[in-house]
């Protein structure tokens, strides 16, 4: 089990980052956050699509081709687990090699886009406020690892559950000899 979880978790892990590498310049260059985020949730949604292998790999090498919906939701979540810690890494080095400016931004970008579409000067206040909030709070590295963390657990754990309801059945994708 810990070998399917660390193999399929480490790739996992490098396709996000490599995806993250790849389409965080997109959102910077045309100051488009939305952008970003939207490319960002669509490459952990490939990625993680190795939950799907790798539970598929599970019951089939080691389960004799039945795997129960607890064991399979339990694989998919280590492989997010793993998958997680690699992306969490990778924005470490990327925020602190890359972006270190990276809230500015963020934040900048956000209450422009409030202005533009017209908020009282209350709410850009208020959400000024709570923008700088989180951007102190993101200076900590552990706070900072653990936001970084629940961004893709939540894809995680919405493919591991839909791969442990497909994989119970014996006849989903049977195992080939």
């Amino acid at each position: 089990m810990r070998k399917v979880i660390i193999t399929y978790g480490l790739i996992a892990g490098a396709i996000v980052v490599v995806l993250m590498y790849l389409t965080m310049p997109i959102g910077k260059e045309n100051g488009n956050y939305d952008l970003g985020m939207v490319l960002g949730y669509v490459s952990m949604i490939a990625a993680l699509s190795m939950i799907f292998f790798g539970v598929k790999a599970f019951r089939d090498k080691y389960l004799n081709g039945s795997i129960t919906f607890g064991k399979a939701l339990l694989t998919g979540l280590a492989i997010t687990l793993v998958a997680g810690i690699v992306y969490c890494i990778g924005w470490e080095i990327y925020y602190n090699t890359v972006a270190p400016d990276f809230m500015t931004d963020y934040t900048n970008f956000y209450i422009e886009k409030m202005k533009d579409e017209g908020a009282s000067q209350a709410e850009i206040d208020e959400m000024t406020a709570s923008m700088d909030a989180m951007a102190e709070n993101y200076k900590n590295p552990v706070v900072r690892f653990g936001m970084t963390l629940l961004e893709i657990f939540p894809v995680g754990l919405v493919i591991s559950l839909v791969c442990a309801a497909l994989f119970r059945s014996k006849n989903f994708l049977p195992a080939t000899d």
